[in-house]
């Protein structure tokens, strides 16, 4: 195990702007991979992560090693390596959210379509800090006037998203020749920045929130024999102490409180007991006073003075959403199924409220008839069964979401207001 602290990373942009290029370089240059996993000519180092499309594609497993890597002061992931639409569902669903992300944007082609929807979505989803590589500069003849208008052109997008861009680093580089990427480039002697590998070591790793209200949404639930009921799962905020009380939501609200609550025993983390876990722990706890049957995946365990927001087929929440993919269009009545931290329940869209500019946030219209790819919205969501949801302002890990159906993520978006019946 790596003593490093960990960061999980996103690389996003424009299809075709080389992020797979750059992904193949870096791991290539920090001596993940070698000769021997790279391709022929343009394609040299985007083989290695169409390799791992395909094993994914294909189901197999795909090989950790190869999205790992290391600087001198964390230990990286890259949660995602997309090229296609199709990436979203993974960079949201998967549990490893990311903490940064990478965005790619092309010295030759400048600001696209992509880049925007992009850079809209790693903001929704909470990715508080980039790095924008402006990468094919050897296209361009390493010229500085290029590096300048690409640069303006991004800062001003991401500054109508809500990015303060006096902390991101511009790096101009190209993968494919390795400029700037890991190695300082000879090619650009006007540019004394970071390199891309200095910028990731200046990230600053993600808080632990520890005084915000215990939740652990469970993954799964074992009946141990001698021990008993096992909940799964992994520690999102708050702390968990053994000896603690805890109660399980919304199996509690929904039971009018006569079932999902106990004493905590035991909290176990890679097969060692330890008194206390924290975010990012991810534990097994024995519970005393609560059947195997009681409580199951999508569940969440959280502290009874503290408890669980739950909003049942009785309330409804206001979400802000990005329709990511859908074959025709979004109405009042459709009812996919919400993927909220482990849990998956069934929504319906109860009023469109209005429509909004994906890359500035401002009203484009009132009550729409209709969402179709593309677009953002504010909109008013009732569940058809209990689930715990959370406003992102107060606890963002239980406050996003993913929207599934037929197969396909259809959106993606985050609660941004709770409405209790009264």
């Amino acid at each position: 195990m790596s003593e490093k602290e960990h960061i999980n990373l996103a690389f996003i942009g424009h299809v075709d702007h080389g992020k797979s290029t750059l992904v193949g370089r870096l791991l290539y240059d920090t001596g993940v991979i070698d000769d021997k996993d790279l391709g022929e000519g343009e394609d040299k180092f985007r083989v290695v992560m169409d390799t791992l499309e395909e094993e994914r594609e294909r189901g197999v497993t795909i090989d950790l090693a190869h999205t790992k890597f290391e600087t001198d002061n964390y230990e990286f992931t890259i949660v995602d390596c997309p090229g296609h639409r199709d990436f979203v569902k993974n960079m949201i669903t998967g549990a490893s959210q990311a903490d940064a992300a990478i965005l790619v944007v092309a010295a030759d082609d400048g600001v696209m379509p992509q880049t925007k929807e992009h850079a809209f979505l790693a903001k929704t989803m909470g990715i508080d800090q980039l790095i924008v590589a402006i990468n094919k500069m050897d296209l361009v003849d390493y010229d500085q006037d290029r590096y300048e208008e690409v640069k303006q052109e991004v800062a001003e997008l991401l500054k109508t998203i809500g990015y303060n861009v006096d902390e991101i680093p511009f790096i101009p580089i190209s993968a494919f020749k390795g400029d700037n990427v890991v190695e300082r480039s000879d090619n650009m002697p006007w540019y004394d920045g970071p390199t891309i590998l200095e910028a990731l070591d200046q990230l600053k790793p993600p808080e632990k929130p520890v005084d915000k209200p215990l939740r652990i949404p469970i993954q799964d639930v074992y009946s141990i024999t001698g021990v008993g009921t096992v909940p799964v799962g992994r520690v999102e905020t708050g702390v968990l102490e053994v000896g603690d009380t805890v109660r399980f939501e919304p199996v509690y609200t929904a039971t009018g409180g006569r079932k999902g609550e106990g004493e905590v025993r035991s909290i176990e983390m890679h097969h060692e007991e330890i008194e206390r876990a924290e975010p990012g722990d991810n534990i097994g706890f024995n519970v005393k006073g609560v059947g195997k049957n009681d409580i199951s995946r999508g569940d969440v365990a959280c502290h009874p003075d503290e408890p669980a927001t739950v909003v049942t087929p009785d309330d409804t929440f206001i979400a802000q959403i990005v329709v990511l993919q859908h074959p025709s269009a979004i109405s009042v009545g459709y009812t996919p199924v919400f993927h909220c931290h482990t849990a998956q329940v069934a929504c319906k869209f109860e009023e469109l409220i209005e429509k909004i500019d994906p890359a500035t946030g401002e009203v484009i219209e009132e009550n729409p008839d209709f969402l179709k790819t593309g677009e953002a919205a504010r909109v008013r969501i009732r569940p058809t069964k209990p689930m715990v949801i959370e406003e992102v302002s107060e606890i963002p890990q239980l406050g996003r979401f993913a929207i599934r159906d037929m197969g396909q993520t259809v959106a993606a978006g985050m609660c941004v207001k709770i409405e209790k019946e009264e």
